[in-house]
């Protein structure tokens, strides 16, 4: 399923805060702050159908951890 497969890091690297795949080098962006990074996380994470975002502290603790809900999904919920 997206939701598990699909996910994010935000991390603290020596030239801004990366927005990384877990296990991945390189960055898909790296921002000046958290909160800009954590923002480009969750609009890459909805683009692409959910997942989970993880934000670690600069020492790489998970700090927080979001589930991220699909953007495009074909069958939305009726309600």
């Amino acid at each position: 399923m997206a939701g598990q497969a699909n996910s994010r890091d935000v991390s603290k690297r020596p030239e801004g805060w990366a927005v990384t795949k877990p296990g991945g080098q390189r960055a898909s962006a790296v921002l000046p702050t958290q909160a800009e990074a954590v923002e480009r996380a969750r609009q890459i994470l909805t683009n692409d159908g959910g997942g989970e975002l993880r934000i670690r502290n600069t020492d790489g603790v998970i700090r927080d951890q979001r589930t991220i809900a699909p953007g495009n999904d074909p069958y939305p919920p009726k309600g």
